[in-house]
């Protein structure tokens, strides 16, 4: 199940629903054991795979490549740049503030007018349930994919702030 969150904005005076996480992210540890469960591949040969994933990916992308890894999505790096007015100006070294990792989950089913399309991440039955703050008191039902097994939360580690607030 997903959890959702009433949202309000302030400056076009509406409510919104936003998805929220809960607990901590999953681990790279508590994919690996779930793929060699489901394979036939031991968990070492998983995490193998798996730590060698990202620099793989960045040595793709550095040759200017998109990589589509199938049943999941396409990864590719994408600018964040500020803009000059003069040509004479441009300095691209001086302009990109960031580079950034842009994902696109895989689209499934028919694509031509009229047809449905999905997203490979998006399973069409998610049940939506309404966020409940009182799971957050330390027994939270998430606790079986957190490494620790401790309670709930709304974000990562490397999260600066809390998106709730």
């Amino acid at each position: 199940m997903a959890f959702y969150k009433k949202q309000y904005n302030e400056k076009f005076d509406v409510w919104y629903p936003t998805a929220i996480t809960v607990g901590n992210p999953v681990t790279t540890k508590k994919i690996a054991e779930r793929l060699s469960q489901m394979c036939t591949a031991t968990f070492a040969d998983v995490m193998a795979v798996l730590g060698n994933l990202p620099g793989v990916l960045a040595d793709f992308m550095g040759q200017g490549k998109s990589v589509k890894l199938e049943g999941l999505g396409t990864f590719r790096y994408s600018l964040a740049t500020k803009g000059v007015t003069d040509e004479a100006d441009f300095d691209f070294q001086k302009q990109v503030k960031a580079v950034r990792v842009q994902f696109t989950p895989q689209r499934e089913g028919a694509v031509t007018k009229g047809g449905t399309a999905t997203r490979a991440l998006v399973p069409t039955g998610i049940e939506w349930l309404a966020y409940d703050p009182s799971l957050e008191s330390g027994t939270g039902t998430s606790g079986e994919d957190n490494e620790d097994g401790g309670g709930t939360g709304t974000g990562g580690e490397d999260q600066e702030e809390d998106p709730l607030a």
